[in-house]
Parts: C-alpha cells; structure tokens; sequence
C-alpha cells in the first residue's frame, strides 16, 4: 500500500483540501454540530478507507444523507438521539454485507452510472459559481437543486450578481489560472509539479492573500468567506466538540425507521459509487462490494457513537482523488489523518482559507467528470445509451442524486424491455414459390411474457396459406404465457390454412395437438 506514496500523498493533500469544507458544509446543511461533519470525514478516511477494498475510494459525510439528517433530527428529538439511528445504521449495513447485498452494484446500468458521474460534475460547477465570487449564503455540501437557504440552484446563480465580493473573486480567477497552467503545462514540465499539487499552491496563495489583504475593505475577505473549523480553546473543549449517543431512546420505532433508512440510502449511494469509482480507475480494479458494505457498517457505528454524521463512499472526493493521481487507499488513509491533525494542530490556519479558492479546486474536479466530449460519445453510442444517460444527468441537476439515479434506472428498465420486446425473435421469409409463403420463425435464448406482444404482432400479420417453422433448438428458457399464445394461435392457424413446424432438440412436428403438452414434456432448461 505505501509502495506508492509519491502518488497518494500528494493527492491525499488534494482529497483533503476538497473534505474539509464539504465535511463542514454538509453539517450545517444538516443541522449538525459542524464538527459532526468533520468526524465522519474522519473515520470515513482512517477507518473506513482501511477496511474497504477500495484503493481509490474515499468515504465521508454525503450530500445525499442531508436532507434524511435534518428532518431525523427534528422528528427524534435531538442529534444524540439521532446518533443511536446512525449507530444502528451501521449495524444494518454490516448485516447487509454479510448477507452479500452488494450484488445490486453489478445491476446499474453503465450509462446510468455515466450520467451519474456527469451530473455530479454538472451539479459541482453550478454549485461552485456563487462561492467562486464570494457569495456563500448556502453551504458547501449542498447538491440538491432546492436549496437550504431557500433559493434554488439557479436562482441562487442570479442572485450572485448582486453579492460579488472582489477580494475572493481575484484570487479565485488567480487560483484557477494556477490550476490550469499547473495541470496543462508545468506537470509535463517537471516530476516536481507532479510531487507538489496545483491544488496546495492555490490554497497557501489564498491564505498569504488574505493575510496580506486582511482590513483592506475592497480588496480583502471578510470572514464569512472563509473555511470556517471549530476552534478549541483546550482539550477539554476539543473533547466538547464530540456528542454521544442517548441509547435510551433505542427501542423508539421512529429509531429503527431513519436507522434502516439510513443504511439503506448509505449502502445505495456507496454503491453507485463504488461502481463509478471503479469506471474511473485508470488499472480498471474491481472493488469488492459485499466488504466495502461492512466497512461502511463499521464507519457508521463508530461515527455516531462519538457524535459524527453517516458516512458513505462518495464521489466528488474520490474522483478529486483519482484525478491526483491517487493509486491505492494509503491516499484515503492519510487524507483522514491531515483532517485529525488539522482540526488539532492548525484549526486557526485553515480558518484562513478562503471559500472561493476551494471553489476553483472543485471547478476543475467538476470539469473533469462532466466534459462536453462525453455528451458526444454517448449520443454516437445510440438512443438506448444515450436516453438513460442524459435523464440521469438532468435528473441529478434538478433534483438530487438519489432521484436522478432513480429515474435513469427507470428509463435504463424500460429501454431493457424495449430491447426484449425487439429481440424476442428473428423472423425470416425463405420462399415465396406457388403462391406459399414459406417463413421461419427463430426464438431467442430466453423468451418471457414481455415478449408476447412482439410475438403475437407476427403471428396475427401471418398470410393465409403460409408454412411456418418455429425454430426453438436454442430457447433455454420459454415462458407459459408464449406457450398459451402459441395454443391459442393453433385454431386461429387452422382457420387460415397455416401449416405449423416446431422444430426443437428432440426433433420435428407438424400442427402439434398440444402446444401446452409438447413444450411441458420439454427438458428443464431446454427447448
């Protein structure tokens, strides 16, 4: 795992820097103590990130969980009483694991899990626009395009032009050129741009820059557009900052209702990104997902037991990781420790950071996973690829994740019945001679009921006076509702002077008496 340290340490860096004010963000979008946010990013990287058999996954606080987060802890009156949910939670996602429900990853389809990724990138840039200029009424961590301080993702773009602060747009626009010019020139320039990350050199730019700034009233930041971390004043406070949950309440119905919804949500969006992830690793390493479940089971009882948010796999950390260079979880793993030490040695520092500097990192990060080729690629790739690709983008940027996920894998199951419905057989006219047509009728492999209109259309349209062959030899599977089609059609056949052929594994019959009986004395499994 440290085999590779001059790749993951620089991206853990980078993975850190992009945590930090999602971690603190998606708190205070749940209506968390903000630390809660920070804890999880905690044991997402360190606890997490070593159970997983993920190498390129990281785990933390998600965006998706907030909006459960914010009306759980209203309904079970309280965080510590929510934390026994969260506690609970985790428990069931270790069941999960063991009960080897990761399965359901291998079931997205890819272009739903592409649409995924590109909403999200999508999502981060609009979402990024506002802080890039130094407008942060809603916080970091907020995807959904209802926002929480009651504007909508693109109202809220609008409304921007009013709340530009000059201090943080300039050192955004500089922070972003850096990054470009980091990226596009420099790292192929020098093995020593690739050690040390644009991403760093922008932030500790942003810090000497409001440093430099600070009481100038034009130029400087004020400190709301800072990176905003819990500051103790000793380790008692430090210890003031974790909560612990109230188990009094763990017999509460309302308890094992968020518990399980919140290992249900968790375990869904760890999925998805886990299958995203894995799209994106450059080695192409299939991540083991009945382990990563537990692993995020065990994150999550930790994590509320000493007052942390739900963790999930996530994707916006993990693509920023995968994008650095990251190649192994040493990358999540180390990421985790520079937020521990952070928030312990260097709290006031990084209060120092500006917002919009952050925002440029993420601009890139989103950039990256939504580029304008991959419109491009998937609409050459076909109606049947593309459909539930941009339904799942334009769900995500609407709605959020989950919803957008939803309906891609709405649209991916009715293309799939589609398909069926085309494939369910392969019609061929061989002879037209003396006036009879001679036409073959070859079943696919499985044939099910969603196949009965495609087959009774072809069979309705048969001329009178025809001969069909009904070609079954490679039908492993045929469902009774083909066969009731197939008896019913028999006396409508006889009316209209059509001669049928069966033609299967164990030979060939003419106008059968029984299809019923003729396919029941089949083989299992075989025509």
């Amino acid at each position: 795992m440290f085999k590779n340290l001059k790749n993951d340490l620089p991206a853990s860096i980078v993975v850190f820097f992009v945590a930090l004010p999602l971690c603190l963000g998606i708190a205070l979008a749940s209506g968390a103590p903000l630390f809660s946010g920070l804890i999880a990013g905690i044991i997402g990287g360190i606890v997490v990130g070593g159970l997983s058999g993920s190498q390129i996954g990281v785990s933390g606080p998600a965006a998706g969980l907030a909006a459960i987060v914010l009306t759980a802890i209203g309904t079970l009156g309280g965080y510590q009483n929510f934390l026994v949910a969260v506690v609970l939670g985790g428990v069931l996602q270790f069941l999960f694991g063991i009960l080897r429900a990761g399965i359901i990853a291998y079931y997205f389809p890819s272009s739903v899990i592409k649409g995924m990724l590109t909403g999200i990138g999508i999502i981060i840039i609009l979402k990024q626009i506002p802080h890039f200029f130094g407008y942060d009424a809603d916080p970091e961590g907020d995807f959904a395009f209802f926002q929480v301080d009651g504007e909508n993702t693109f109202s809220e773009i609008i409304n921007t032009v009013n709340f530009i602060s000059p201090g943080a747009t300039i050192i955004a626009i500089i922070s972003l050129a850096i990054l470009i010019l980091w990226s596009q020139v420099l790292t192929k320039k020098s093995k020593i741009f690739e050690l040390v990350q644009g991403p760093l050199v922008a932030v500790v730019l942003g810090i000497i820059y409001f440093t430099v700034t600070q009481g100038n009233e034009t130029w400087g930041i004020s400190q709301e557009h800072l990176v905003s971390v819990p500051v103790p004043d000793s380790f008692e406070s430090f210890l003031g900052f974790f909560s612990f949950p109230n188990f009094s309440v763990i017999t509460s119905t309302e308890v094992w209702i968020t518990a399980f919804t919140i290992a249900l949500v968790a375990s869904l969006e760890t999925l998805l990104c886990v299958e995203a992830t894995d799209k994106l690793d450059p080695l192409k390493r299939t991540t083991p997902t009945n382990r990563e479940l537990m692993a995020q089971g065990v994150g999550n009882t930790l994590s509320g037991l000493v007052g942390g948010l739900p963790v999930t796999q996530v994707i916006v950390r993990s693509s920023a990781n995968i994008q650095s260079g990251g190649k192994t979880k040493a990358s999540a793993i180390i990421h985790g420790f520079l937020l521990l030490g952070s928030v312990i040695i260097i709290p006031t520092l990084l209060n120092k950071i500006p917002l919009s500097v952050l925002a440029a990192i993420l601009f890139i990060v989103g950039y990256k996973l939504a580029k304008p080729s991959l419109f491009k690629t998937m609409y050459q790739a076909g109606w049947k690829q593309f459909v539930p690709f941009i339904v799942t983008v334009v769900g995500i940027v609407f709605t959020d994740l989950l919803v957008g996920i939803s309906l891609g894998l709405l649209v991916g199951i009715v293309v799939v019945l589609i398909k069926s419905y085309q494939n369910s057989h392969f019609l061929h006219i061989e002879d037209k001679s003396n006036g009879a047509h001679k036409i073959k009728m070859t079943l696919a492999e499985e044939v099910t009921f969603f196949n009965k209109g495609a087959i009774l259309k072809e069979l309705d349209s048969l001329p009178e006076n025809s001969y069909l062959e009904l070609d079954v030899r490679k039908t492993r599977y045929l469902d009774n509702d083909i066969v009731e089609i197939l008896e019913d059609f028999s006396s409508k056949a006889k009316n209209r002077n059509i001669d049928i052929k069966i033609i299967s594994e164990r030979g060939e019959v003419e106008n059968p008496e029984s299809y019923i009986e003729f396919f029941n004395l089949r083989p299992k499994k075989s025509a």
